[in-house]
């Protein structure tokens, strides 16, 4: 049983949605520098100021919703429709990019504006924490679309890939914690002691298998050598931003978590990593078995660490950890 979703104290959540705000404007601000120095927006070159302004856009959702702005919405908006109709301001980084660029598309204008508002409508009246036929829909449109690159038109420039990933993760993130306030998610970007020492514990017990069977199944490498450090650490934050974050919270916050719901912990645990697994089917291959099959070992250990105090920040270390790892020496 996971336990219902308790306001906290205003003076409480008002500090923490401003600690929020302030690493928001640090991070935008290294993302602008980073991005300048890597060669991105000269390749984008006049696209530029339109494309970081539509991933800044994109951004501020998923980490303010990590400080508690979720729960600030709920206060000051407690009543469905008109969460209902807030939705429809997640697909304005798309409006920003597609007008500034010339790339405004009505059908894809339509689907990014329709998405989060339908699935905010169908999520309105579920009332129960257990997994619903509504989650199913929800879910399955949301796989389906990342999947299928269904969006990839929407910021058609070389660089700007994970843009649609971070729309949808926005448009998750509101409905289930806005919306349906489901509980159990686990999903704050405030670090803790706890939330690392059971990340890296995780990571430690993977290595096995994943080395083990990755040689076995000759589908990694060992590469010797040392990443630049400032390399190094930028590899850790773009994996944590646009791979762990996004895939921990669909997979284990919300997935495992409704699971949960209908199944033992163990079923749940081990349905929700099959799922993982699959969902990195067509990765270099028209069935990468191989990856599937570590994904879905992987998934196990991300899974468990979330589960240890349902926070979704101890698998997000877990799977940057094993990302990182993999893609420096083993790939």
């Amino acid at each position: 049983m996971t336990k219902p979703i308790l306001p906290r104290e205003p003076e409480l959540l008002a500090s923490s949605v401003l600690a929020g705000t302030i690493s928001y404007v640090l991070l935008v601000t290294a993302a602008f520098f980073i991005i300048q120095a890597t060669g991105l927006a000269a390749a984008l070159s006049t696209a530029f100021p339109a494309a970081f302004a539509s991933f800044a856009l994109l951004v501020a959702p998923l980490w303010l919703f990590g400080f508690g702005a979720a729960e600030w919405l709920r206060q000051e908006l407690p009543s469905s429709w008109p969460q209902i109709i807030l939705a429809a301001l997640l697909g304005i980084p798309y409006l920003v990019f597609a007008v500034a660029t010339g790339h405004l598309r009505p059908a894809v204008c339509s689907t990014i504006f329709l998405l989060p508002v339908i699935a905010a409508w169908l999520m309105r009246s579920a009332a129960t924490d257990k997994l619903v036929c509504e989650d199913g829909i929800v879910l399955g449109a949301v796989a389906a679309i990342q999947m299928s690159s269904l969006l990839a038109s929407a910021w058609p420039y070389a660089g700007l890939a994970a843009l649609p990933k971070l729309f949808l993760l926005d448009a998750v993130l509101y409905v289930y914690l806005v919306v349906r306030q489901l509980p159990g998610i686990g999903y704050s970007l405030v670090p803790t002691a706890r939330a690392a020492v059971v990340g890296m514990r995780e990571f430690v017990f993977f290595l096995p298998f994943g080395i083990g069977l990755g040689f076995a199944l000759r589908f990694i490498h060992f590469h010797e050598g040392m990443p630049l450090v400032g390399n190094f650490v930028l590899r850790i934050a773009l994996t944590g931003l646009f791979a762990a974050i996004p895939e921990e919270i669909f997979f284990r916050g919300i997935l495992q978590n409704l699971l949960e719901s209908r199944l033992r912990q163990t079923a749940a645990l081990a349905l929700a990593s099959l799922l993982f697994g699959l969902a990195h089917f067509n990765k270099g291959a028209a069935f990468n078995w191989r990856y599937v099959i570590l994904a879905a070992i992987a998934g196990v250990f991300y899974g468990r660490a979330w589960r240890d105090r349902r926070q979704v920040l101890s698998s997000v270390i877990t799977h940057t950890a094993v990302d990182v790892v993999w893609s420096v020496w083993f790939r």
